[in-house]
């Protein structure tokens, strides 16, 4: 018997769901199935496949396990080569500097594993509507207003990558098309946002 999958209601979000370990891939099973307003058109994607998928698919979210990937950058690459479809990362352990640059490099959303089933299908549907649901820092009366302001730029996230590279300013300059100075100015502002005071200080981050 030819077995029918379902379509799709055309007011559904679409989702693709990467590779994840077999407790937390149930647990997003269970909660975004339990949400109509949401269809999983793809399941238990590797990272090599993902590109793929969503080419096939064309689901308007992917949520993907961050730990999969080969770096952060990834994230900026499938931002940019498949725009149509927004990202949500999941992480295990993840710093505000992780966060921030995940967020520039393109993602809807940074999560961690212990969020709530409900706050998971929020997450989704903003994502899906070109939302960002940023984090916002514990204990600080203005978290999210200070969270806005610490966000990464998609042009400071590309020279941090690059600053993380061990590249020079000059070098930095010729990769993105633009000045010295102007790097000089996004560096100042990265370390500024970030917390650090130079490029030595990023690698400190990083691990933070």
């Amino acid at each position: 018997m030819e077995t029918v999958i379902p379509m799709p209601s055309p007011s559904a979000t679409t989702v693709a769901l990467g590779r994840f370990d077999d407790l937390l891939a149930l647990g997003l099973d269970a909660a975004l199935g339990a949400d109509p307003g949401i269809t999983v058109v793809a399941r238990d994607i590797t990272t090599p496949h993902i590109a793929a998928t969503l080419r096939a698919h064309r689901p308007q979210v992917l949520v993907f396990d961050v730990g999969a990937l080969p770096n952060l950058a990834a994230v900026r690459t499938l931002a940019l080569e498949h725009p149509a479809t927004r990202l949500v990362a999941f992480s295990d352990v993840m710093s505000a500097t992780e966060s921030a640059q995940l967020l520039a490099f393109g993602a809807s959303a940074c999560l961690a594993r212990d969020t709530q089933s409900r706050d998971v299908r929020s997450a989704v549907h903003l994502a899906s509507r070109g939302l960002q649901v940023m984090p916002v820092r514990p204990g600080s009366a203005d978290g999210r207003a200070h969270h806005e302001a610490s966000l990464l730029t998609p042009r400071e996230g590309d020279v941090l990558l690059l600053l993380r590279q061990g590249r020079s300013n000059a070098q930095i300059a010729l990769a993105l098309d633009i000045g010295v100075e102007t790097v000089r100015t996004h560096a100042r502002s990265v370390y500024r946002k970030l917390g650090v005071s130079s490029r030595r200080g990023l690698g400190r981050a990083r691990e933070a």
